[in-house]
């Protein structure tokens, strides 16, 4: 019976990368750049994307695909500044997948945009095994996390190019260990980018939005 269950999960994953597949040849057509921003709840992904795309200027075209399990309360905030936005209920998933994503497509075209950032549903485990035909994968930790979640969940940290450490403002407070979590964090993954940054300040966005903004812009030709 163990053996089944594999089985499946094998096959649930093999089929939604050939669907992922599909959605970035889709998307390299537009030359159009797609995050796939994971996180934990509360770290700061709606937070994040809003002040970055302020950031990143009118020169680049943004829109937000927002996964919820049933709320529509991050997508709202978006449309409240203008972003232009789709959302995606889960129905009790805990991530979203390649064929949610490709449902979105019949009522959200992402062919005008340059970049498409889609956040994934809060947690720290299962987001990290589905692509949703990305560019590039970037989680957000928060301090009061702790400096020890790469240990924790180090596939969400293996599979990301870029890690966005938020709340800054707020390290003075904490016991984060900023050189263990760094040694831990690239232990996993030496080639990911680690910005520690605070939404609340500002502080240490502009690296990130660069970082962003030259792939963006690459991707656009």
């Amino acid at each position: 019976m163990p053996v089944k269950l594999v089985t499946i999960q094998e096959d649930i994953l093999k089929d939604n990368n050939e669907m992922s597949k599909m959605l970035r040849a889709r998307y390299a057509e537009s030359g159009t750049f797609v995050v796939n921003l994971m996180s934990s709840p509360g770290a700061g992904k709606t937070s994040t994307i809003i002040e970055t795309v302020k950031r990143l200027g009118d020169d680049i075209k943004a829109a937000v695909i927002e996964g919820d399990v049933t709320s529509t309360v991050d997508a709202e905030k978006m449309d409240e500044v203008g972003i232009p936005v789709v959302q995606i209920n889960t129905g009790g998933s805990c991530h979203i997948d390649s064929a949610m994503i490709e449902q979105t497509l019949d009522t959200f075209d992402a062919t005008p945009f340059d970049l498409v950032i889609v956040e994934n549903v809060g947690n720290l485990v299962c987001p990290a095994e589905f692509e949703v035909g990305e560019d590039v994968r970037v989680m957000i930790l928060s301090v009061p996390e702790g400096h020890d979640k790469p240990k924790k969940y180090p596939l969400m940290f293996t599979e990301t190019e870029a890690c966005i450490l938020n709340k800054m403002d707020l390290l003075p407070y904490t016991d984060f260990d900023m050189d263990e979590f760094e040694k831990s964090v690239k232990s996993l993954n030496p080639k990911t980018t680690i910005f520690p940054v605070s939404m609340k300040t500002g502080e240490g966005l502009d690296p990130w939005v660069a970082w962003l903004r030259e792939r963006v812009l690459a991707k656009k030709g």
